[in-house]
């Protein structure tokens, strides 16, 4: 019902799907010859797209998410395992052509390799299986192994979680799968705006691990004024800043964190 009802909830929360439904709101409101309200309406539409488009909105409440936690220093000459959270391939594409496209977020994949190379030993679990209500697409679970077997990560060291559809249920169901000992060190990838609610997430379930943010979205220097980002990045950066602070306020309100911003 969580995922359910959070995806249905989002969709009309979208800010791109929101100002369409004010444009459509606009052409009932004048058919009704209700033109106040439609300019209302109307306005709301283009104050939204603007900006979003044009100013640095986006960035602004990006920062705080991706400031947030930073990477260790270093790690452990020992680690026992990388866990990559899904979302970073193109769902719909492999799962009929059967590679392993990777969208914006495919930096964690990027990370997740290069960790495994530094730490030969380590297990590598990818959790996360289609988080889309009406979309088919392929699983990051089922996708990851064709990509990580092809940059020379033995098979036997992965670990493949492929029922998840949100956040909470990678790390329960991930921490179902790998049963941590305590002692291990454990360290979790994901995009750096995604890292406070999925670190307030794995210490509700009782799973200690270590933040990696990747796939960063701004510079962090932005300031208040008009986007040096193309309009398209922008708009993008207010949906995901949105969605996220939305997270997490939602994941609060129903105790799958103990924080509304997990700190370090």
């Amino acid at each position: 019902m969580f995922f359910t009802l959070s995806k249905i909830l989002w969709f009309f929360a979208e800010p791109l799907n929101f100002s369409i439904l004010l444009i459509g709101l606009t052409f009932f409101l004048l058919l009704l010859a209700w033109r106040r309200f439609a300019l209302v309406t109307t306005a709301g539409a283009f104050l939204i797209l603007g900006l979003g488009a044009w100013t640095s909105l986006g960035a602004l409440m990006m920062h705080p998410l991706e400031d947030r936690f930073q990477r260790p220093a270093s790690l452990p000459e020992k680690i026992d395992g990388i866990i990559v959270l899904g979302g970073g391939f193109e769902g719909g594409v492999n799962l009929v052509r059967g590679g392993y496209e990777m969208n914006s977020s495919g930096d964690r994949f990027v990370e997740a390799a290069i960790l495994a190379a530094r730490h030969p030993q380590a297990k590598v679990v990818v959790t996360g299986g289609s988080g889309n209500l009406l979309l088919n697409g392929e699983g990051d679970g089922v996708t990851a192994p064709r990509l990580l077997t092809a940059l020379g990560i033995a098979p036997d060291r992965l670990i493949m979680e492929s029922q998840s559809r949100n956040t909470y249920e990678n790390a329960v169901l991930t921490k179902e799968m790998v049963k941590p000992k305590p002692g291990e060190t454990w360290v979790l990838i994901t995009s750096a705006f995604h890292m406070p609610r999925s670190m307030g997430i794995f210490r509700t379930v009782g799973f200690d691990v270590v933040p990696w943010p990747s796939d960063y979205r701004t510079s962090g220097d932005e300031s208040i004024g008009v986007t040096h980002d193309n309009p398209q990045d922008s708009l993008q950066n207010v949906s995901i800043a949105l969605r996220e602070w939305i997270g997490l306020v939602a994941y609060r309100l129903t105790g799958r964190t103990g924080e509304l911003l997990p700190s370090p």
